[in-house]
């Protein structure tokens, strides 16, 4: 019985049909050998194979590797005839097919059935019903074609040619490959191609949304041209082109004129735009365009990029407006701006980086910008430096601008800069194999300032020396941590003590003070809740707290320093700051199958975790205590006080006279769930009884759905205005939110709305409604916005988008104002 089944095994693996390679040489010599009991001789000198078989030929000095596949094969002199599931691999081409005759001499394959020609030097895919080929020559002839240039399938994908189907759909590597049908196509070199009674699209195939159709289409290169074409959109004819081209590479950048732009706005008119692109060889571009609106003018915009090697790069960027004025007064709001962001690494440890604008009016960019958050910025600012970093030593070179608008009228603005300016700065560093640190920063440099009513006759030299030392000490699981230091800064110029306006001296001025502290941390406690294999969550509950004194004593001239930056505000302090913070972490210990993107806890095992451990909740609360409560005299009764050690701790200035404590500063996150986010941050102030600052924020994404949410007050000291006055408060009450379903690639519908309220107004300052239909390569998106920023802007804007996969956008939403 045994030997039956052993016979019955053999026979069967016999007769069972297989797919056997054979490599042999473009040029191999002519052999008579056969294997035994496997070929047979014919009268005609053929070599028939009755079963496949994987023959190796002895590769020649001048030969080219050849790798055949078939179910059968016959030779004749330096023909092959192969039948089923053919495969010939040769140099970078594999031509499949279900019968190939293939003259090893010449080159020449005779294909019919399901043929695919794939590879070359540009990625070609070739699908035909049947066809010729000279691989040596690289050209060909082929029939009922559908193809690709530039974006390879994957192996195995099939497409549809003429009415039979071939297979599946092609996945192409390229997000929008250049694709072509065509009754006949010639192949007449590497990279040129005449297609007859054919089409090019970037849409999947068969049923494109959108193709340029013709009788002759050219591939030469990487340009498709055609004369006498018809632009069809979901297979409507829309448009008649009399000469049409295409780019056959989308990562190729190539000169010439973008789709125009066009729109409306109640405030603009209707909007209509030309841009050109010019491309400046491989690492640089430029883009020129002028947009005509109705109602006030001309707008100009430019655009250059480069990419250099690693991180480097510049991109230069302009905008501007001759406006012919807004309403029956004709308020000129015209202007420019133009924004500069550089980076260049010189060596490994050494780069220069630039990041600069220059704005010529406030009200240029609250009526033209088209982002909000924009739009109501007040500030401007440049810096560009240059920054040599090695073994926690830096030194660098900077120069920097600072802007801030008060109001819309020019002249009302303040001015900071920083001419160029060398700093140092070492960090923490062992002092020999003691337990002693040592750091130090340092700065050397020119300051100039200018205001309503005051401006440097002279720039500012300043000097800034601060070296310190601390004492690391760490025992039963707590850290302290005292420090000392000392701080000198020398002044080429003073101001007039007393003022509100400041009033500069040509006087110099010294100021010394010394600083001493210790830094406090109590252990991290913690306990687990939860019984592993009792409770699907575990739960962990950590606590730590932390105490910091400090003080500063020595700066008794603070009145008369010259305020440019963080700097000049260092004042005498005695003070303590302490806080809690208390987290919560989630582990749950269900398990599921790890999925093709999960990495299991331990390697090789089957089974994820449902959630990974995570900080579920994180809250810290904060306050400080000041034993001088003057500040050393540095603080004015009645008035907005900005110090160092207010700044460095709470964003909403808060000193109006003498106090012992600061508002307590509360800051809460929490993530209940993977998909949703929430934090609320609060000062409030015990002295005034009262919240000072207030911020909710909520975020919720899951799937295609998304939503976020935010309400952010302010009830805080006013600033000096430009006379001199202080304004008795500043108070701001924001709401935000936005919500929407889909995003900007998403197949079908998708929509979106945002908003923007001043509930201290009672008025809706800004806010939009988008939607997007996406069909397979060709979208719309319609989209209308409000934004009501008072007498500077009071618009509605109606904007649209149509694309057409590797062709390009027609309208005025572009893509950094969408909701998505």
């Amino acid at each position: 019985m045994r030997a039956r089944v052993c016979w019955f095994i053999t026979l069967f693996a016999l007769s069972h049909p297989q797919l056997w390679a054979q490599t042999l040489t473009k040029q191999f010599p002519q052999s008579g050998a056969r294997p035994a009991n496997v070929e047979s001789q014919q009268g005609d000198g053929a070599i028939v194979s009755d079963l496949p078989v994987a023959q190796l030929e002895v590769e020649q000095p001048q030969g080219t590797d050849v790798t055949i596949r078939a179910r059968t094969q016959t030779k004749q002199g330096s023909v092959y005839t192969l039948r089923g599931e053919v495969e010939i691999d040769y140099k970078s081409y594999v031509i499949r097919a279900d019968t190939i005759r293939y003259d090893t001499a010449s080159g020449e394959m005779t294909a019919d059935g399901h043929l695919q020609v794939d590879g070359g030097p540009r990625d070609e895919h070739i699908s035909a019903t049947h066809g010729t080929l000279n691989v040596d020559r690289q050209i060909g002839r082929f029939y009922n074609v559908i193809g690709a240039i530039g974006s390879k399938p994957q192996i195995g994908s099939k497409l549809l040619v003429g009415s039979k189907l071939l297979g599946r759909a092609p996945i192409y590597g390229a997000e929008n490959p250049f694709l072509f049908t065509g009754k006949v196509v010639e192949k007449n070199g590497p990279d040129r191609y005449v297609i007859h009674d054919g089409s090019m699209t970037s849409c999947a195939l068969p049923k494109p949304d959108w193709l340029l159709d013709a009788k002759i289409l050219e591939v030469n290169g990487t340009t498709a041209r055609a004369k006498n074409v018809t632009f069809r959109l979901l297979n409507l004819p829309l448009v008649y082109l009399p000469y049409a081209t295409h780019g056959t590479n989308v990562q190729e950048r190539r000169s010439g004129f973008l789709i125009p732009t066009i729109g409306t706005s109640s405030t603009k008119g209707t909007i209509l735009g030309e841009s050109i692109y010019v491309e400046l060889g491989r690492s640089a571009d430029l883009t020129l365009g002028a947009e005509y609106y109705a109602k006030r003018g001309f707008a100009q915009a430019a655009e250059f990029r480069y990419k250099g090697n690693g991180l480097d790069g510049l991109r230069v960027r302009y905008t501007g407006l001759l406006d012919r004025g807004l309403g029956p007064t004709h308020i000129d709001q015209g202007g420019e701006d133009v924004t500069v962001a550089g980076r260049r690494d010189l060596t490994q440890y050494t780069r220069a980086v630039a990041s600069a604008e220059y704005l010529s009016s406030y009200q240029y960019r609250q009526a033209f910008t088209e982002n909000f958050y924009q739009a109501v910025s007040s500030e401007v600012k440049s810096v560009a430096f240059i920054t040599h970093e090695k073994n926690g030593i830096t030194g660098s070179a900077r120069f920097d601008r600072f802007q801030s608008f008060q109001n819309v009228n020019e002249g009302q603005e303040v001015r900071i800069l920083h001419l160029p300016s060398a700093d140092a700065e070492v960090d923490d560093h062992a002092i020999g194999t003691s337990r002693l640190y040592w750091g130090l920063q340092s700065s050397l440099g020119g300051l100039a300032r200018s205001e309503p009513g005051f401006s440097n006759g002279t720039p500012t030299t300043r000097f800034d020396l601060h070296p310190h030392m601390t004492l690391p000490l760490v025992f039963a699981g707590a850290t302290v941590r005292p420090m000392l230091g000392l701080r000198e800064t020398l002044y080429s110029s003073q101001q007039l003590a007393g003022c509100c306006i400041p009033v500069q001296m040509n006087q110099g001025l010294v100021r010394n003070s010394l600083e001493a502290g210790v830094e406090a941390r109590t252990p991290t406690l913690e306990r687990v809740f939860g019984t592993p294999g009792k409770s699907s969550t575990l739960w962990k509950h950590t606590i730590s707290g932390y105490a910091d004194y400090r003080y500063v004593a020595g700066i008794d001239n603070f009145a008369q320093v010259l305020r440019y930056d963080a700097v000049d505000i260092a004042s005498d302090t005695n003070e303590m700051e302490y806080g809690l913070t208390q987290r919560l972490f989630r582990h749950s210990i269900l398990t599921h199958d790890c999925k093709p993107d999960e990495v299991p806890d331990i390697v090789g095992a089957p089974e994820c975790h449902d959630h990974q451990p995570a900080e579920w909740l994180s809250w810290r609360v904060a306050q400080k205590y000041f034993f001088d409560p003057t500040f050393g005299g540095a603080v004015l009764t009645g008035r907005r006080n900005v110090l160092e050690t207010t700044l460095t701790f709470s964003a909403a200035a808060y000193l109006t006279g003498p106090r012992s404590v600061s508002p307590v500063i509360s800051r809460l996150r929490v993530r209940p769930a993977d998909h949703i986010d929430l934090e609320w941050d609060q000062e409030y102030d015990t002295k005034a009884g009262r919240v000072a600052a207030a911020n909710v924020f909520a975020d919720y994404r899951r799937g295609e759905y998304f939503a976020g949410f935010g309400h952010s007050r302010l009830d805080a000291p006013g600033e000096p205005t430009v006379t001199g006055d202080v304004n008795t408060v500043s108070k701001f009450n924001q709401l935000r939110f936005a919500l929407g379903y889909g995003g900007i690639a998403k197949r079908g519908l998708s929509a979106a709305a945002n908003a923007g309220l001043d509930l201290e107004t009672n008025t809706v300052q800004y806010g939009a409604v988008q939607t997007n239909y996406n069909w397979n390569c060709c979208g719309i998106s319609v989209e209308y916005a409000r934004f009501s920023l008072g007498s500077a802007r009071n618009e509605n804007q109606y904007r649209f988008n149509f694309t057409l996969a590797g062709v390009g956008t027609a309208g005025n939403l572009r893509r950094a104002e969408r909701l998505f």
